[in-house]
């Protein structure tokens, strides 16, 4: 895969943090985590909101799948891209056809088969599920980092799975050693 960052680094595994004053407001506080990030663009997953009223229960029956052993939580809003398909964002100890290794801290899958396994309780130890997904166009998040709206974080894995979701904005920052209090909604030009 080619790299699409400034600097020629792909942020792939990397959790963007969106900093005050996103000029976006559908992605204000968002924490996505980057799953792809190349020459052709770049894939993330909204891991910071979840979406009231659906829960992985009423997915599962959806799919004609039996909960099993999944306990019934939240599902995320992964992006305003393709809202109703969802996604997994999972530890790396499963893969499944299609899976994509995004970084040593998580992996993506799209299929029935790992919800099946999560039913099942053969599925990944960690996971989030989500619906649609965050989606630049080659070079497009390359030019948002060069401007104010994103931070671009460690990966965090410990953080966004564990931590609940309305509050890993704040956590993510903390985990990164900054007050986002102390953050500034404007970048400054010199």
């Amino acid at each position: 895969m080619s790299t699409a960052a400034a600097d020629g680094a792909s942020l792939a595994g990397r959790l963007l943090l969106a900093l005050p004053g996103m000029p976006d407001p559908r992605f204000a506080r968002a924490v996505i985590a980057l799953c792809v990030h190349d020459g052709a663009g770049a894939l993330g997953i909204g891991v910071g909101e979840e979406l009231p009223g659906i829960t992985l229960h009423a997915l599962l029956a959806d799919l004609d799948i039996a909960p099993g052993v999944a306990p019934d939580c939240a599902l995320l809003a992964g992006g305003p891209v393709e809202p109703h398909r969802g996604f997994v964002l999972h530890s790396p100890d499963w893969a499944g056809e299609g899976t994509l290794a995004a970084c040593t801290a998580w992996s993506l899958s799209a299929s029935r088969e790992v919800l099946a396994a999560i039913a099942g309780g053969t599925g990944p130890a960690r996971w989030l599920v989500a619906l649609g997904y965050a989606g630049w166009d080659a070079g497009q998040l390359d030019g948002e980092m060069q401007r104010h709206g994103w931070h671009a974080a460690a990966a965090h894995g410990d953080l966004i799975f564990a931590q609940d979701a309305k509050a890993r904005w704040h956590a993510a920052w903390q985990a990164e050693g900054i007050d986002p209090a102390l953050l500034a909604p404007v970048t400054g030009r010199a």
